[in-house]
């Protein structure tokens, strides 16, 4: 098959992967990008924050792990910080602060915290690599006819005569939407199909604080690494306040990148006097002054934006065989699951796993084209046809767990119910491991299975842990109330009684 012309729109992440995937596959790749070059160190970052930490879980690892680069998997992986659990911060009732890790996997399995300017750097060096991409940053996308298969770009800071900046025509025969939340490929794309779009924005805002490394004396060896960081970096740390809460996620640096998440009419009273901060925080998040200077507190509050949280769901991903969006573009999720860049690199992979399948069939189903060649635009669009019906399925669910996360991120973790049930389905999953009995976190972060068959087992096995709970505590009343019965009735067979109630607490859902 003849190469052919993508042209990705976004830089980002998901974008890089994007186009790294089309190039290895000997396409002409163009990338676009609003901003700077990202790798520019002046560029003005994602969400105007200083630095954003990321959390990479097997399904990013294992979407970058497809792009066959070995040297990207070895860089990355080089530069992040494994975390094993959350450690859960707290004060108890005799003033005595507390600290409580809870893993997130029996079998020890992490995430892992990664700087997401690093990441994408190393993306995109290994993209310019690579003879058969070209990048244009400063170009923000003005326009685009998909059926004509064009695309309009306005190029920022180059001096014109006119007070306009210059506009750029662009042919292509694909073009892939990974710009964002706030996607203007979507945008356009919604004129060309009947989209259907639902926006939310939950009433929480979040604003970035910083935990400075510690100063150690001296080169430190490599033993002493982890004596730079305040608190231990291999854990993502959450002091749950129940109606908000304050994260704190290690650099390799030593710091730590902390996010304040709360209702915006916390935030509104905060900001009419944010000298309360520091007692603010000693009454709902005890132990961060001590990590945090209180004039460092307030400045960093005063100073950082306070920015919402936004929840898109949308379908279809595509329209006929020339543009498909991906990652936030397509379904942007509040950040409590840690999946919003993980489901964005999957959606690469099984994206080019779909084309893949297409491009790799040996005749064309097209009555237009009896000389049974496979016609890549039209295979194309078969393949965008399935990957939007399968992919939307999972991006709804993955959006609807990371809304409930936050519920239990704040709040739960201090729940004896929650901890119960994890304990319960971590000792099925040792002890009884041809139940396949998995936490649903567990399958979300260490695992690829779709997103919508995690929520349905996940649902089965609480299902199944309430009626065996049920037959555990009340299973003696019952049978022996049954057994009175039976004996005020004169001593009939109980069997039958006895198999109707085992399988009115033990049958499986329909």
């Amino acid at each position: 098959m003849a190469p052919q012309k993508y042209v990705v729109v976004g830089a980002g992440p998901v974008g890089s992967l994007a186009a790294l995937y089309a190039a290895k596959r000997g396409h002409d790749v163009e990338i676009y990008e609003l901003r700077s070059d990202l790798r520019d160190p002046s560029t003005t970052p994602l969400n105007f924050t200083k630095s954003i930490n990321l959390a990479l879980s097997e399904r990013g690892i294992n979407a970058m792990r497809h792009a066959e680069q070995e040297k990207l998997i070895e860089d990355v992986t080089a530069s992040t910080i494994p975390m094993r659990g959350r450690m859960i911060h707290g004060k108890r009732a005799n003033g005595e602060l507390y600290e409580e890790p809870q893993d997130y996997d029996i079998h020890g399995r992490t995430i892992f915290a990664i700087d997401r300017a690093g990441l994408n750097k190393r993306l995109l060096d290994n993209l310019e690599a690579l003879p058969n991409v070209k990048f244009f940053f400063n170009h923000k996308l003005t326009g685009a006819d998909f059926k004509k298969c064009k695309a309009w770009f306005e190029v920022r800071g180059q001096d014109t005569s006119s007070d306009r900046p210059a506009e750029v025509e662009v042919d292509f025969d694909f073009m892939i939407g990974a710009d964002g939340a706030h996607s203007a490929v979507r945008y356009h794309l919604m004129k060309y199909t009947r989209m259907d779009y639902q926006q939310e924005y939950i009433d929480t805002l979040w604003c970035e604080f910083q935990i400075n490394p510690r100063e150690v004396p001296g080169e430190s060896s490599e033993k002493d690494l982890n004596a730079k960081f305040r608190i231990s970096p291999n854990h993502l740390h959450i002091w749950p306040g129940k109606q908000f809460m304050f994260i704190a996620i290690p650099s390799d640096d030593g710091s730590f990148t902390c996010t304040l998440f709360m209702p915006g009419s916390e935030y509104t009273k905060l900001e009419k006097d944010s000298s309360q901060l520091p007692q603010f925080f000693d009454e709902h998040f005890p132990g961060v002054t001590s990590l945090i200077d209180p004039a460092e507190l307030i400045s960093s509050f005063d100073e950082n934006p306070h920015l919402p949280l936004i929840s898109i769901k949308c379908r279809p991903y595509h329209f006929s065989s020339s543009v498909v969006i991906l990652g936030d573009a397509a379904h942007a999720m509040v950040p409590f699951y840690g999946q919003g860049m993980n489901a964005g690199l999957e959606d690469v992979r099984i994206l080019f796993a779909t084309l893949d399948k297409h491009s790799a069939a040996d005749e064309s189903n097209n009555p237009t084209d009896p000389s049974g060649a496979a016609d890549p635009a039209f295979q194309r669009g078969l393949a965008l046809a399935e990957y939007s019906a399968l992919r939307v399925v999972d991006a709804h669910a993955i959006n609807d767990l990371a809304l409930q996360n936050y519920v239990e991120m704040r709040a739960s973790v201090l729940s004896p119910a929650y901890r119960l049930r994890k304990f319960l389905e971590e000792l099925l999953s040792v002890h009884v491991p041809r139940l396949g009995w998995r936490t649903k976190y567990s399958r979300v972060s260490f695992g690829n299975e779709r997103y919508s068959e995690v929520v349905a087992k996940s649902e089965h096995q609480g299902k199944v842990l309430v009626r065996g709970l049920v037959a555990v505590l009340f299973g003696p009343l019952v049978l022996g109330g049954v057994g009175l019965l039976l004996a005020q009735r004169g001593g009939r067979s109980s069997e039958p009684l006895i198999h109707r109630l085992v399988n009115v607490l033990f049958r499986r859902p329909t």
